[in-house]
């Protein structure tokens, strides 16, 4: 095997998005993505059941799709890197199944990875025009926001010590989102609906409360999040509003609704590069595509003199080859390959970077 640039073949399927990557080291070749969002868009969010049933649909097509991208033969790589947790079962066990098949096909070694480590390691890619940009360095303290996941992690180094300093005690803030768009009366996925009407927003016209910021919070939940809360007052404020025959201003709630949960969301993220002495931040997960959230991330960071970084957006959602950039960096670290009786963890924790 190459563990000098080692050729990696990933697969990511712990939600509803089939993501096939490969990468030769930290170069990105391809990364192909599939997602099955319109199917789960009639029922107002993620359907396991479907999702799985999508990803054996879109595997293979997705996988020829990356080979040929990549300029390569499917035969030629180094190793199959593999999302084996945390996630959706039913669809994790699709991945997992498909890795170990080709592994066993092509008498290749498998590595099963972390899904939220893997968030990290996508920033280790490079396309060509990045190539300037410094490496990230560690320690750094990592941000991961998306539809599943709101995690704080502490990352000494990327293939040996990630700590999980917090993460949401109930809903998701991309979960938050899609139910708050949903009492807005705006379609799946709410994320990028609540955005754009949030342009027209007066972020400052009602103040809905930050979940676990409070002092008697800091505690137990110093570095936890809760939206649960948050889109309960939203509803309870909506409510009120149509109880009493008064117009919904529905710009300003999501405007409000959106400046709380970026607040929060940086505020714990600040204050944990301050308390840890962590110059860096990296910023992870699809609800980074919020133009908001990337607005305030860089004026804050800016003030307390952290360094920010966020991978490239199509890079930052569910992706395989952040799956195989991880698995990558686990082969040039000397990590001996994944023995094939590993399964699907839905609820692997993040110190486990590799099964």
């Amino acid at each position: 095997m190459n563990r000098t640039e080692p050729l990696v073949l990933g697969i990511e399927t712990s939600c509803d998005e089939t993501g096939i990557g490969i990468v030769r080291g930290t170069r990105l070749l391809s990364n192909t993505i599939a997602s099955s969002m319109d199917e789960h868009a009639r029922y107002g969010g993620v359907v396991p059941e479907v999702a799985a049933r999508a990803h054996l649909d879109e595997l293979v097509p997705a996988i020829t799709a990356a080979v040929a991208e990549a300029g390569i033969r499917l035969e030629d790589v180094d190793a199959i890197a593999v999302t084996s947790g945390p996630g959706l079962s039913g669809a994790l066990m699709v991945g997992v199944g498909a890795a170990k098949a080709l592994a066993l096909a092509l008498d290749k070694p498998i590595y099963a990875v972390n899904h939220l480590v893997g968030h990290v390691g996508a920033d280790l890619l490079r396309t060509g025009a990045d190539d300037a940009e410094e490496p990230l360095e560690y320690p750094t303290i990592a941000l991961l926001v998306s539809g599943g996941h709101t995690s704080l992690l502490l990352v000494r180094d990327l293939t040996s010590d990630v700590e999980l300093l917090g993460e949401t005690i109930d809903d998701a803030a991309g979960e938050a989102f899609d139910k708050v768009a949903r009492i807005l009366g705006m379609p799946y996925p709410g994320g990028p609906h609540i955005d754009a009407a949030a342009l027209t927003g007066d972020p400052t016209a009602i103040r809905f409360p930050r979940g676990l910021s409070k002092q008697k919070d800091m505690a137990e939940h110093r570095y936890d999040f809760s939206f649960s809360g948050l889109k309960t007052s939203v509803a309870r404020w909506v409510e009120q509003h149509e109880d009493a025959g008064q117009p919904v201003p529905i710009n300003d709630v999501a405007a409000s609704f959106r400046e709380a949960v970026v607040d929060i969301l940086l505020t714990k993220a600040v204050a944990a590069c301050v308390a840890y002495d962590v110059p860096r931040l990296l910023l992870g997960g699809g609800v980074i595509a919020n133009r908001r959230l990337r607005e305030v991330a860089t004026e804050r960071t800016d003030a307390a003199g952290i360094v920010l970084r966020i991978p490239p957006l199509s890079l930052c959602t569910d992706n395989g080859a952040m799956i195989a950039a991880l698995g990558a960096q686990l082969i040039m670290a000397g990590h001996e390959p994944s023995s094939l009786d590993f399964g699907a963890d839905s609820t692997l924790p993040v110190s486990e970077i590799q099964a």
